[in-house]
C-alpha cells in the first residue's frame, strides 16, 4: 500500500522544485485517519490538518469512493455546461447559507476566491477596500494587497491601489476607515495565519452596522474557519450575522483544491456573464468530494463534537507551563507562549511523531482533521506539556 520508496531513494527536493518553501524536513508517503507515514516507515499524527485542509483526515473512506465513482463517470466538463456533483454542492452551499438569495461561484482556492470579491466589489462602482493588519488572505496580487503583512507584501509592490488596512478587532478603526467611498471590507472572523487571533465579542457584528450605515459589502473570509472547523459552518455565526460575501477553500474540497464564493444579497447579481470564469472550478470529482464530506459532517453532528473536542483541547493546554494563552474556536487552536521558543517546541514534536504549524515565533497553531479522537487528543497534550517542560525547566 502506498510508496515503498525510501528518503535516500527520493528525488531531492530541491532538484526540480522552486526554493519559495523552502526544503521540508519530510517526505509524506501516505496518510489514514490523521496518521501520516513518511518514506522511511515513520509515524506522524498529523495536528495540522494540511493546514485546516483535510478536515476529514486522510484517506476517508466515503471521500475515496466519491472521488473514485466520480472519477469513473465524469472528471471534467468545461463551464459551457453544468454538472450534478457541481449543481447539488451549489444548492447545498446555499442551504447552509441560511439565505435564498444566495449564489455560488467555484474556484481552486481562497486566494482565487478573494480575486473573485475583490472583482465582486469593483462592480458596486467604488474602488476603496478596507482589510486589516496582520490578515492574510492569499499570495495572488490582488490577495496579496488585501493580506495585512508587510513582510509578505514588500517584495512585489506596487500592488493594487486603493486598499486600506486597519488595526484587526477595533471597531473605531474601521468607523473611521469607512467612506462612501468604499466598496468592500473584508474580515477573518478568526486571524489564521497570524496565530489564531479571535475577536472581542461583537466586533463582528459592529462591522456590519458600519458597512450598512455606508451602504459597504462585509466580506468574511471563511476559508481556515469554514465548513465546521470552528463548531459552526463558516466561523461568524456567534454573532449572529450574514455578511455579503463568503470567501471558502481549504476544507471545502476535503483534501482537494477548491475555492468558492457565496454572495448574498444584491452582491449576489454582480457578476454577469463573461465577468468572471474559472476553468476548474467546480469541477465534477472534487464537487462529489465536497458533497460527501457535507454528508458525513451533518451525519456525525461535526459541528458540535468539533465545539466539544476544541475546548478540551484548550482546557488542558492552557495549564501547561510556558502556555500564556490559547485562543481559537472548535478546532482552529493557538497556543501563546511566552518566548520565541514556537519553532523549536514544533521541530521538537515533528521529532516525536506530531505535526503542528509555528504560526510566528510565538504561536503553535493547531488544525487536526474532525475525526480526531478523545485518546490522540491526550496523548498529543501529554507530549507537548513534556516538550514544554523540557524547554522551560531545562
Amino acid at each position: 500500500m502506498g510508496s515503498s520508496m525510501s528518503k535516500k531513494e527520493t528525488p531531492e527536493w530541491g532538484s526540480a522544485l522552486m526554493n519559495n518553501y523552502g526544503t521540508p524536513n519530510i517526505t509524506i508517503a501516505r496518510g489514514k485517519g490523521i496518521t501520516l507515514w513518511d518514506t522511511d516507515g515513520r509515524k506522524y499524527l498529523d495536528f495540522l490538518g494540511g493546514i485546516a485542509t483535510n478536515i476529514l483526515g486522510h484517506n476517508h473512506p466515503k471521500i475515496v469512493e466519491a472521488i473514485t465513482e466520480q472519477a469513473g463517470t465524469l472528471s471534467h466538463i468545461s463551464n459551457l455546461y453544468s454538472h450534478l456533483p457541481g449543481l447539488k454542492l451549489a444548492s447545498k452551499l446555499k442551504e447552509l447559507s441560511g439565505d435564498d438569495s444566495a449564489r455560488i461561484f467555484f474556484c481552486n482556492s481562497g486566494a482565487e476566491a478573494n480575486e473573485a470579491a475583490i472583482k465582486i466589489s469593483r462592480l458596486t462602482g467604488r474602488k476603496k477596500i478596507i482589510a486589516t493588519i496582520d490578515a492574510f488572505h492569499g499570495r495572488t496580487m490582488g490577495a496579496l494587497t488585501l493580506t495585512g503583512q508587510e513582510s509578505k507584501r514588500l517584495p512585489f509592490q506596487p500592488l493594487l491601489k486603493g486598499v486600506k488596512h486597519v488595526r484587526y478587532g477595533d471597531g473605531s478603526a474601521l468607523k473611521s476607515a469607512i467612506t462612501g467611498r468604499t466598496a468592500m471590507v473584508i474580515i477573518e472572523p478568526i486571524l489564521g495565519e497570524a496565530g489564531v487571533i479571535t475577536p472581542p465579542p461583537g466586533y463582528l457584528r459592529r462591522a456590519r452596522e458600519l458597512c450598512d450605515e455606508k451602504g459597504v459589502l462585509l466580506a468574511f473570509d471563511c476559508v481556515q474557519t469554514g465548513m465546521g472547523r470552528t463548531g459552526s459552518w463558516f466561523g461568524f455565526e456567534h454573532e449572529d450575522i450574514k455578511p455579503d460575501i463568503i470567501t471558502l477553500a481549504k476544507g471545502l474540497g476535503a483534501g482537494l483544491p477548491m475555492g468558492a464564493v457565496i454572495a448574498l444579497g444584491n452582491s449576489s447579481q454582480l457578476l454577469g456573464p463573461g465577468s468572471h470564469g474559472s476553468t476548474f472550478g467546480g469541477n465534477p470529482i472534487i464537487s462529489a468530494a465536497a458533497n460527501a464530506m457535507i454528508a458525513e459532517i451533518e451525519r456525525k453532528n461535526y459541528l458540535t463534537l468539533n465545539s466539544t473536542k476544541g475546548a478540551l483541547l484548550r482546557n488542558l493546554l492552557s495549564s501547561i507551563e510556558g502556555v500564556t494563552q490559547v485562543r481559537g474556536r472548535g478546532l482552529l487552536i493557538g497556543i501563546s507562549l511566552r518566548d520565541q521558543s514556537a519553532k523549536k517546541i514544533a521541530q521538537e514534536l515533528e521529532k516525536r511523531g506530531f505535526l503542528v504549524n509555528a504560526a510566528n515565533d510565538e504561536t503553535i497553531r493547531l488544525a487536526p482533521a474532525f475525526i480526531v479522537t478523545e485518546k490522540e487528543i491526550l496523548l498529543f497534550v501529554a507530549t507537548f506539556a513534556q516538550i514544554c517542560e523540557e524547554v522551560y525547566r531545562g
